[in-house]
């Protein structure tokens, strides 16, 4: 990558990033850089197209760290995700919030991680009749 390194991170949802890369011809002629992801995403509200995809900040706080590990890049990683972790947690006690219209009346209180992935990738096309 060299040290003068430019990184350009696509933020939107999967078929939105995905369309964006897709259509754009200069985004596709940007060198790719990926990373091999250990990490499971937190963000159990919101469902991911696979387990190994993260949200954009999770993806940025993963970049960063590999940049710092490379001695690439000199910063303090130790809160960045606070605010994502905060998020979430807020998401939930809206969610489990008796008062609130989008109450969640699962017996245990608690909200199963969305864990379950696409089998299939292909998306369903629907046709209106004239």
């Amino acid at each position: 990558m060299g040290n003068n390194a430019n990184l350009f991170l696509i933020d939107g949802t999967w078929p939105c990033a995905r369309k964006m890369l897709k259509l754009s011809r200069n985004l596709q002629k940007l060198k790719r850089v990926s990373f091999d992801n250990t990490i499971k995403s937190k963000f159990i509200i919101k469902q991911q197209p696979e387990s190994l995809c993260l949200s954009t900040i999770e993806s940025v706080y993963t970049v960063l760290n590999l940049l710092k590990d490379s001695d690439l890049e000199e910063c303090d990683t130790k809160n960045f995700l606070i605010p994502f972790e905060k998020m979430i947690e807020h998401q939930l006690e809206y969610m489990l919030n008796p008062n609130n219209k989008n109450y969640c009346t699962t017996a245990n209180k608690a909200i199963t991680p969305k864990t379950m992935y696409k089998k299939n990738t292909e998306r369903n096309i629907i046709f209106e009749q004239e």
